[in-house]
């Protein structure tokens, strides 16, 4: 015969107490005698009593369950941010359901819709562009929806960041004081905000050193490994000196691509990355990077989700929290 499910009512049966007292020993509600409390403690420990997640939140109209968009699992600048995701979120109490994007809209907005679907009580997204689907959705879902890690052209949706161009200014001004205006940007698209943030920044550099900036310094790419590889000696022959990266896989397949042509870097040609993950320690030599407090953001962001969830229209959309950089074997002293 199959093993029936144990429920609050069987609880309630065996306790011999209604229903709504064992919701509120489950809950830590202080309203219920020690005795009572305890002879309800005994039963469900007899019994094994798990509490349904589900359940619960259809009498308090939560899930207690958030929903985390990710764009690539397997990506450590994202994998990092997760961590201070979901150690904020057991700290409150909170299930995460992880949901990979693989970069692609439409699969963005299927993952999207099936989290809204769950109930779930908000949404963490991490990834570089929000289209105007993905927009309207948050916006018809009337979920609580923070941002972490980007930049976003939406003013309505929450984001927790560092200032990206003031980063990207700092980086190229540093590059600047040994190569004389030789200095390029490489970039994953530029469709991003987030890159077109780091643009500004980079531009802002240029015009402080009074050096007119080129649009031929500017190398966009797929954001691929291999195409940054396969370009490396080519941007070191049309006279590259030095480059600011937006990304650190970008920044390690330039340094083997130049490498792998016998261009020394830092002698030759320097490279500062953006996002201090392993890839900028892993590598040789290892690479001078602005450094991004990933686990903060995550906490942060997670942090500033559960006070949406609670109506608290009183806190800041958008939080910055301050970057640092740190000097590597890639630049030169």
């Amino acid at each position: 015969m199959e093993k029936q499910a144990v429920t609050i009512y069987t609880v309630a049966r065996e306790a011999r107490v209604s229903m709504a007292t064992v919701s509120r020993v489950v809950n830590g509600n202080p309203n219920v005698k020690p005795a009572t409390r305890q002879k309800v403690l005994d039963v469900i420990k007899r019994l094994n009593y798990r509490p349904n997640a589900v359940a619960r939140g259809l009498a308090s109209k939560r899930t207690t369950t958030v929903g985390v968009v990710i764009p690539n699992i397997t990506n450590p600048y994202f994998a990092e941010l997760a961590l201070g995701i979901d150690d904020i979120a057991s700290m409150y109490k909170y299930n995460i359901i992880l949901a990979n994007s693989d970069y692609d809209n439409d699969k963005i907005l299927k993952v999207v819709r099936n989290l809204l679907a769950k109930q779930v009580d908000g949404i963490i997204f991490m990834g570089y562009d929000i289209s105007a689907d993905l927009q309207a959705e948050f916006k018809s879902a009337n979920t609580p929806v923070v941002v972490a890690g980007s930049v976003v052209d939406d003013k309505d949706l929450a984001t927790v960041r560092i200032d990206y161009q003031k980063a990207a200014k700092e980086a190229t001004l540093k590059l600047l004081e040994h190569n004389n205006g030789n200095v390029a940007l490489v970039t994953s698209s530029l469709g991003y905000a987030i890159n077109q943030a780091r643009l500004a920044g980079y531009k802002e550099a240029l015009s402080e050193k009074g050096i007119q900036y080129s649009s031929d310094l500017v190398i966009e790419t797929d954001g691929s490994y291999k195409q940054i590889y396969e370009r490396a000696k080519e941007i070191a022959q049309n006279g590259v000196k030095a480059a600011y990266v937006t990304n650190d896989h970008l920044a390690v397949g330039l340094l083997n691509g130049l490498g792998d042509n016998e261009i020394k870097v830092p002698e030759a040609f320097e490279i500062i990355s953006s996002n201090d993950t392993t890839y900028t320690r892993l590598c040789r030599p290892t690479l001078s990077s602005i450094i991004q407090p990933l686990y903060d953001i995550g906490a942060v962001s997670m942090r500033l989700l559960t006070k949406l969830m609670e109506d608290n229209d009183d806190e800041e959309n958008g939080v910055i929290l301050d970057h640092g950089f740190e000097a590597r074997q890639s630049t030169r002293k």
